[in-house]
């Protein structure tokens, strides 16, 4: 594997992992894009040790072939990786428009005393989310 590779995949890794611990939630979705990437290129770096023409009928000569399962992993794990990303950010988005809030702690906390108050057998602290008002008012708009 090339030195550079080893240096920007560590790197990518290491940025991902520090934004994995952050406490908002979009940058825990930054920091997992991150590492998934990482994981794609120390992939792809890992298939460049035998290099040769290309995969496709037919070959030409005694000439070694490329391994096209690695760039064929590679490209379903990207597709994946996309794909997962787009339902945590509207995950996050969801969470955002219910609770006013990304942060984590924050979060917690609300849950925490909702619980609480559950528990005591009182009504919850927010009767009626803004989530629920919004979705009230869109009622009334397509009326």
């Amino acid at each position: 594997m090339n030195p550079l590779f080893a240096i920007v995949i560590g790197v990518l890794f290491g940025c991902g992992v520090f934004l994995l611990l952050k406490p908002d939630l979009f940058r825990v979705i930054a920091g997992l894009v991150l590492v998934s990437n990482a994981a794609n290129l120390t992939l792809m770096a890992s298939g460049l040790t035998r290099s040769g023409q290309a995969p496709i009928a037919p070959v030409e000569g005694n000439e070694p072939v490329a391994d096209p399962l690695v760039q064929a992993m590679t490209l379903t794990a990207l597709v994946i990786g996309f794909a997962v990303t787009s339902v945590l950010l509207a995950l996050c988005y969801g969470v955002y428009r219910a609770r006013r809030s990304v942060d984590l702690d924050e979060l917690s906390r609300e849950e925490a005393a909702e619980a609480a108050a559950l528990e005591a057998d009182e009504p919850p602290l927010d009767e009626e989310s803004e989530y629920d008002q919004q979705d009230e008012f869109d009622e009334e708009i397509v009326r």
